[in-house]
């Protein structure tokens, strides 16, 4: 059994991460570039769970296919739980990666606190109006400078302290085996199974 998915996203890491990891159950997803769409769905949820569901179901809605978005960020303990839902848009949208890595390093500067975790929220709208959702998250602590190249994001400077690497560190294979999606889409796998079977 194949089946198509339309990802709800137009980020080129998540998409070859979403590949990667569903691939092993049977769903294909594709860009929506590749089905004709091209949307921006504004993220007004105040949960990650509600952004996910939003973006999920108004590509579902643009393309008649099944539509898998994804909301996640990084939650810092020191920073009360932030940049959370807003961890895409930290710092303003004239920041790119590094950018927001070095604004989140600048905040934290003198905090022994250096705890935090990612966090993420799946959804999945179907034609027909059913939808899914699964969480996971990784617990992690944010490094003192950007180490590794790997990943996209806050990867650089997310340490998982039981391996002693970033997520930047870490090969994708490895990394979708710890993460917080990796967790989120093997939990929303075991959904989808039951929901088609």
């Amino acid at each position: 059994m194949s089946m198509k998915f339309v990802l709800a996203s137009h980020n080129p890491g998540k998409l070859a991460e979403m590949q990667s990891i569903l691939s092993g159950y049977g769903v294909e997803v594709v860009s929506p570039a590749e089905v004709g769409v091209s949307l921006e769905v504004e993220e007004t949820g105040g949960t990650f769970g509600e952004n996910a569901m939003l973006k999920a179901k108004a590509y579902c809605e643009a393309s008649g296919l099944p539509a898998i978005a994804d909301d996640s960020g990084l939650c810092v303990d020191a920073l009360n739980g932030g940049p959370g839902v807003y961890s895409a848009r930290y710092g303003g949208e004239d920041l790119d990666d590094r950018g927001r890595c070095m604004l989140l390093l600048s905040n934290l500067r003198g905090q022994t606190t250096r705890a935090a975790h990612f966090s993420c929220a799946i959804a999945c709208a179907f034609p027909d109006g059913r939808t899914l959702t699964a969480e996971g998250r990784c617990d992690g602590a944010i490094a003192f400078a950007p180490l590794g190249d790997g990943g996209f994001g806050y990867d650089p400077l997310f340490l998982l302290t039981e391996k002693g690497k970033t997520f930047g560190q870490l090969s994708p294979e490895e990394k979708s085996a710890v993460s917080h999606r990796g967790k989120a889409l093997a939990a929303f796998a075991a959904e989808l199974g039951a929901c088609l079977g």
